[in-house]
């Protein structure tokens, strides 16, 4: 008998993953974490019965998530990633040479170990990398108590439900300001706009308390049903977010990365947002 793995999204969405087999189950202290495989997504990583990844598509959210900032800073020396357990967000990340020191900060340590264990494609190597720093804690907590500063901080985070809610607060954004250097940016998961609109709207208006540019960007990933996903960007160097197509080009190109989504050419594209995301910018 053919054993399916259904995530319900919506009270009016679900969507179902063939599940091949169980590699890993467990209720953590935060969260009931599975890991399984599936023929055509790969190993897919679910948190609390929400898909976070899978092997098939994770390349998507994790390179734009990254390079984005990345290569719109220039010069991103430290970087702060809140969440990132399954350690592809460090693995973009540490693809850039100017990076000196990364910083993830992670709630469970169970997400960090098994990933680690079951999905080691997706950290490649980046938690034995000299330039990473785990922290197991609080993200919320972290960026309020630390005195480190950073060029770039990436919050990928779950939707704001459970452990993930305070992560969307203009109490944590305003705290992120605090630990960014002058010129940094801070950029966010924001979840899937067609479905998750007030998401948009409520980071719009949160983040505009604190910085001086703040906009989205997007780009699609297929596990993540119902199109667009956006993610958030927020600076106070409004020229950040324009930066000329041939800047892009020369600083990805000097990098000398490796991608399967991100281009300069998507990169700039990406900020160009269509109406309906549009209107949810009230």
């Amino acid at each position: 008998m053919t054993e399916w793995f259904t995530e319900t999204l919506h009270p009016w969405l679900a969507q179902r993953l063939r599940l091949d087999r169980v590699l890993y189950r467990e209720k953590t202290e935060h969260q009931d974490l599975i890991i399984f495989e599936n023929e055509k997504f790969g190993r897919v990583l679910t948190l609390d019965g929400v898909v976070q990844t899978t092997e098939g598509d994770e390349f998507v959210y994790h390179e734009m998530l990254t390079h984005v900032p990345l290569t719109a800073h220039g010069d991103a020396k430290r970087v702060l990633i809140i969440g990132g357990g399954d350690g592809g967000m460090a693995r973009e990340v540490l693809k850039h040479p100017e990076v000196e020191h990364l910083t993830m900060v992670e709630i469970d340590r169970s997400v960090v170990d098994m990933s680690a264990e079951h999905l080691p494609s997706l950290s490649a190597g980046a938690f034995d990398d000299a330039r990473f720093n785990l922290v197991i804690t609080d993200g919320a907590a972290y960026v309020a108590e630390t005195d480190d500063r950073f060029d770039v901080i990436i919050v990928d985070s779950t939707d704001p439900i459970g452990p993930g809610e305070v992560l969307f607060t203009a109490e944590f954004y305003a705290d992120c300001k605090r630990c960014l250097t002058e010129g940094g940016i801070v950029v966010t998961q924001n979840g899937v706009p067609f479905v998750q609109g007030t998401e948009v709207t409520n980071s719009w208006h949160r983040l505009g308390k604190s910085f001086a540019d703040v906009w989205f960007f997007v780009a699609p990933v297929p596990t993540y049903q119902g199109g667009f996903m956006a993610f958030g960007w927020a600076t106070d160097d409004k020229a950040k977010r324009s930066t000329d197509l041939s800047v892009l080009e020369e600083r990805f190109e000097r990098a000398g990365i490796r991608t399967r989504y991100y281009t300069p050419a998507v990169h700039q594209g990406s900020f160009a947002l269509p109406r309906f995301i549009l209107d949810l910018l009230k």
